[in-house]
């Protein structure tokens, strides 16, 4: 029988050999560490010197969501200075008034808040991150809140902004001082990196004009224009985001948030609505696995149930836009991890 090593390695060098993404990095851990981790592939598909390794950096996009945005709600309301039913406006004064005011803590968690979907930032409220917010909090809303599932960056822009507005402090912050720094997430930071971290990291789209790939610079515009967002904008690394996800399993070092919040969040909260959510999570089939994505090629998964959490970072943005190849290979990944098929 293979071992979920190599079985993982022939999944990886599959996707590499159809160009879904120049290379990987994968760990699969329980409440106590690691249990088997790999790499496969090059960092950069132009330069065949340079292999994906442990250290490699990524651009996790959204899973800084997770890491930043969710861990910062989370320390919030264990301290009990949020109730997650809650509407948005009793904590920030800017939406008092507005559409956006009435939508609680928990629809933007759930994503079913009515916010926009999509926007340019820049088109639609400037350059200034002063004008974007304010632009961003008195929107008028799509649809609704509580009507339906409808994922949104918008939801972890508000957010952020409410972590900000009531801790008095940058979302970077926070993050680093109550998540980042006591689970020894020392290679984890928001963009752009330090100029003697950009050959480590991972390149993800071309930018026409620039002439090259994204490297050390967030690839999402909106995390460039805001510098520090709930959106995107954090890079990290395998061995950083392992102790982030082996604390999930087992919430005994001195962190923000603990076991209530964790269990909260890996829960049902949208009843009958679909796809079925918790609190930034995202429930498997099996509704015993838990996971999210990031869109330059990053994932998470963790399931109490089972003791186990996985992930798998790549760079696919470097080839495509196209999620579908990378879908198959994340839904082939899990299943190896927590069915073995």
């Amino acid at each position: 029988m293979n071992s979920l090593a190599t079985k993982v390695g022939d999944l990886l060098e599959g996707g590499i050999e159809r160009r879904v993404f120049p290379g990987a990095v994968w760990a699969v851990g329980g409440p106590d560490g690691v249990i088997e981790q790999g790499a496969a592939g090059l960092l950069d598909a132009a330069d065949a010197t340079r292999p994906m390794a442990a250290d490699t950096l990524f651009d996790l996009a959204s899973l800084t969501k997770i890491i930043a945005v969710w861990a910062g709600v989370g320390l919030l309301w264990e301290q009990e200075r949020i109730d997650l039913d809650d509407p948005l406006a009793k904590h920030l004064p800017d939406s008092v008034g507005f559409p956006l005011g009435a939508v609680t803590i928990r629809q933007f968690l759930t994503h079913t808040s009515g916010v926009p979907l999509r926007a340019n930032l820049r088109a639609s409220y400037g350059t200034d991150p002063e004008a974007v917010r304010f632009g961003v909090l008195r929107e008028a809303m799509r649809r609704p809140a509580g009507e339906a599932v409808e994922y949104t960056d918008r939801s972890a822009l508000i957010l952020g902004f409410l972590v900000e507005q009531l801790t008095d402090r940058r979302l970077d912050e926070v993050a680093r001082d109550a998540v980042w720094a006591p689970l020894a997430m020392s290679a984890t930071r928001y963009g752009p990196l330090p100029a003697g971290l950009v050959e480590q990291c991972a390149p993800t789209e071309f930018d026409e004009e620039a002439g090259a790939h994204v490297r050390g610079s967030v690839h999402d515009y909106s995390g460039r224009l805001l510098g520090v967002c709930g959106i995107s904008g954090t890079f990290s690394n395998a061995p950083d985001l392992s102790r982030f996800l082996r604390y999930l399993l087992n919430p005994a070092a001195p962190v923000g948030f603990g076991q209530r919040w964790i269990s909260e969040s890996l829960r049902l909260h949208t009843g009958e609505l679909h796809p079925e959510r918790g609190l930034f999570w995202v429930a498997a089939a099996d509704r015993d696995v838990w996971y999210h994505y990031g869109f330059t090629g990053t994932a998470m998964w963790v399931s109490p149930t089972r003791d186990r959490w996985a992930l798998l970072l790549t760079n696919k943005l470097y080839y495509s836009r196209d999620r579908g190849p990378m879908a198959e290979v994340r839904n082939a990944f899990r299943r190896m991890v927590f069915d073995g098929s």
